[in-house]
């Protein structure tokens, strides 16, 4: 699986980076088959309190999935884009498992 990070327009930490990396791999966990895992970051304009957006895509034979969060933090947007992610995936699985 390979997991792409894209920040817009500034640069992501690596330590940002890192915790990316960790929590997208738990995605092997729902779905065996994943080929691709793209995070995009950009900081959303205007200016406020929740203004973190991480854009989250997984490219699987047959299928795509995309979540996009806007937080407080980009750790936080990625772990709740994750989540859908998650119950996405798991939903997909079932519906191939019955046919």
């Amino acid at each position: 699986m390979e997991i792409r990070i894209q920040s817009i327009h500034f640069d992501a930490s690596e330590q940002l980076q890192a915790f990316i990396q960790k929590k997208a791999a738990k995605l092997e966990k729902f779905y065996d088959d994943i080929k691709t895992v793209e995070v995009s970051l950009k900081v959303v304009k205007p200016e406020s309190a929740t203004n973190k957006e991480a854009g989250i895509k997984i490219y699987a034979p047959n299928a795509e999935f995309y979540a996009s969060k806007v937080c407080n933090t980009f750790e936080e947007a990625v772990d709740e884009g994750l989540e859908a992610l998650e119950k996405q995936l798991a939903k997909h699985k079932e519906k191939t498992r019955k046919k």
